[in-house]
């Protein structure tokens, strides 16, 4: 179920830029991340042809192969609405190393007109250690642009200083009038976030769960993504789940 909440007190639309590291960052419906000063959006694990990865061999449960179709429809509609100079993907772009592949050729079309289009960044990933060069684009383990850090996870070893990371696919569950309400969200602590997943088949990894408490200090928000809204809760609005994954 998509979250879309009355706004309480507890539960207020983030229009108000997310801070982290002193930089005022935006979060968009569409699951993306815009930090309007610097002219940067970006989206995190993109999943590109997981669908078809699903198919022949010993696959099991086939998913319809149309994920790379939508996800490029949603990215192509929030780059438009905000024209970024500079697009960052937080690596596993393409769910495994042979995904560009089975791309169609309409589609290595639309990627490789939206890489010319801006400053493409693509962060190696698990799944993608190293996106395809052909489509066009730069490739990095992580970058760093003023005050923040892009990578695909975020690293527990290292100093947290403006970390903005993907790889858990976070997501929160609420309670709105009664009903439980779960969606994608975004998740910070004013040190590091975690965007979520954009692709159109990924699942998500309760905020809750110990792999991303751990990661996130006592006080972290959750920005929930609602069909037209992001809302903000703070920790101790959020209810667990049975199973952290969905």
């Amino acid at each position: 179920m998509t979250a879309t909440p009355t706004t309480r007190p507890s539960e207020t639309p983030t229009q108000r830029p997310i801070p982290i590291n002193g930089a005022r960052l935006q979060a968009d419906p569409a699951g993306a991340l815009v930090w309007p000063e610097r002219g940067v959006l970006v989206v995190a694990d993109l999943h590109l042809e997981k669908g078809s990865s699903y198919h022949g061999g010993r696959a099991r449960h086939p998913l319809p192969p149309y994920d790379s179709a939508a996800t490029l429809d949603r990215l192509e509609a929030v780059l438009d609405l905000h024209r970024p100079e500079t697009v960052i993907c937080l690596g596993d772009s393409f769910h495994d190393r042979r995904a560009d592949q089975r791309l169609s050729r309409a589609e290595c079309a639309r990627l490789a007109a939206l890489t010319a289009a801006h400053r493409w960044i693509w962060i190696a990933g698990n799944h993608d250690p190293a996106p395809p060069g052909e489509l066009g684009g730069e490739v990095h383990d992580e970058i760093v642009l003023g005050g923040l850090i892009f990578r695909h996870a975020a690293d527990p070893d290292a100093p947290v200083s403006g970390e903005v990371s993907g790889h858990y696919h976070p997501k929160a569950a609420v309670r709105v009038r009664g009903r439980r309400v779960a969606a994608r969200c975004f998740a910070g602590d004013g040190r590091r976030l975690i965007l979520p997943a954009f692709g159109t088949y990924t699942g998500g990894l309760n905020v809750l769960a110990p792999a991303l408490r751990g990661l996130l200090g006592t006080r972290f928000a959750a920005y929930l993504i609602g069909r037209k809204a992001v809302y903000t809760y703070s920790a101790r609005a959020l209810i667990p789940e049975a199973r952290g994954l969905s």
